[in-house]
């Protein structure tokens, strides 16, 4: 087992703050093995009594009936109530599995488990936490649905240093099977790698795919398939929904409505699969409406949805700094300078502006630099911005990090992954 101390400390951290801690993160990234094993087991370790630990996991069938919130909430508060002078946790795995229903005993007025958490926060003795894996399911504004009385920690799959601490061995071959298949936690578990494949094709088919039409009755799979190939096909580059649509119809010879790409793009951007990275304008200090950029949460269920067809290590390098980048907690946004040098009018793009309270720095990813106009093509950007932030090249190609004649730092793919290099 991984240990993610990571979200660990981050759930400690916030032990009886009086709010509802909601973890959240895409299906089989890890949430329930953070909840029901590690902070299990650090309860347990501080001395909690695995009587005072209420264990509620809504897709086991012997804990059906409490995806009826009413029964749910009944059960806690006898327990809660009849111990007043002990201390309980509540541990409730995949809530939005849980059902509206009517309160016939109040007037016939619909309920949901906001509704029942929100009354669980009452109890000065009982401390929750729940997890749920996307955001459509606990809506998509957490903090509104429970009064601003939540704290959300946001789970992703394992980072390469995560990754790295299991696998061990030599680093760049574990950073090429990491590219390939990614950091959902069970790949580890597999040996041959034909496993690894059918295990991340099974996810999309028997899981994610289900979840999202499911959930927000989905009429045209079809179309939420050939837009899932797209953003995978077309991972860090520039596109929007009314791109998508003329793709789509040319390809298959029928209308397709760029507002119906934009809904289903926002359905799967809130089942967590796939992350929304705006635009910038560095110099402007404003956001462009479109076009903007996808990336994949994991990487590895990127290559699976191309079966393995495409693979350009490029913009799969890019895909897993961004993620990196987004799991250390950075505000992450793609920059655009204007280059108006000999009389040119041109925007020029910074792959990432990253941002941490009141600091920011900017960040090119970059395969190799084997070239002088390639160098130029990347380093140009880094240099137009004219201001004194920390200007950093993230590349695959050199053993370690050094600073060029311009002052920016050229940095190795593995040791920024590894946090050898210090950031914001």
């Amino acid at each position: 087992m991984v240990k993610r101390d990571t979200y660990l400390n981050k759930i400690v951290r916030n032990m009886w703050n009086g709010e509802i801690k909601v973890i959240t993160g895409i299906r089989r990234c890890g949430k329930s093995v953070l909840v029901f094993d590690l902070f299990y087991e650090y309860l347990k370790n501080k001395g909690t009594e695995e009587q005072d630990i209420i264990r509620i996991e809504l897709d086991q069938r012997k804990y059906y009936k409490y995806r009826n919130p009413i029964t749910l909430c009944d059960y806690v508060e006898s327990i809660v109530t009849a111990n007043e002078e002990r201390k309980f946790y509540l541990l409730i795995d995949e809530v939005q599995m849980t059902q509206k229903m009517v309160d016939k005993e109040n007037g016939g007025i619909e309920v949901t488990i906001y509704d029942m958490l929100n009354e669980m926060k009452m109890y000065k003795n009982l401390d929750v936490y729940v997890t749920g894996s996307n955001s459509k399911g606990l809506s998509t504004d957490i903090v509104t649905q429970f009064r601003g009385r939540a704290t959300q920690i946001h789970i992703y799959p394992l980072s390469f240093a995560e990754y790295y601490s299991y696998v061990g061995g030599d680093e760049r071959k574990a950073l090429d099977g990491y590219m390939l298949y990614g950091g959902m936690p069970r790949i580890l578990s597999f040996s041959d790698e034909g496993d690894k494949k059918e295990y991340l094709m099974s996810l999309y088919n028997e899981l994610y795919i289900k979840d999202i039409s499911e959930r927000n009755r989905i009429e045209r799979e079809d179309v939420l398939n050939a837009i899932l190939d797209y953003l995978a096909s077309q991972t860090g580059s520039l596109t929007n929904p009314n791109n998508i649509a003329n793709y789509l119809t040319s390809a298959r010879n029928e209308k397709i409505n760029p507002a119906l790409v934009s809904a289903y793009i926002g359905h799967i951007i809130d089942s967590f699969l796939v992350s929304l990275a705006k635009r910038y304008d560095v110099k402007g200090k404003m956001y462009f409406d479109y076009p903007n950029k996808y990336y994949y949460t994991d990487i590895g269920l990127r290559n699976a949805r191309l079966n393995y067809r495409q693979f350009d290590p490029g913009h799969i390098m890019e895909n897993i700094i961004y993620n990196d980048l987004i799991r250390r907690g950075y505000s992450v946004d793609v920059g655009v300078v204007t280059d108006r040098t000999k009389g040119a009018n041109t925007q020029r793009e910074i792959d990432f502006v990253v941002n941490s309270a009141d600091k920011k720095m900017y960040i090119q990813s970059a395969f190799q630099l084997a070239e002088d106009e390639k160098t130029e093509t990347e380093l140009k950007p880094l240099m137009l911005t004219k201001d004194f932030f920390r200007k950093i090249v993230v590349r695959l190609d050199i053993p370690h990090s050094f600073f060029d004649d311009n002052g920016i730092q050229h940095c190795s793919l593995i040791d920024l992954l590894l946090e050898r290099v210090e950031l914001l």
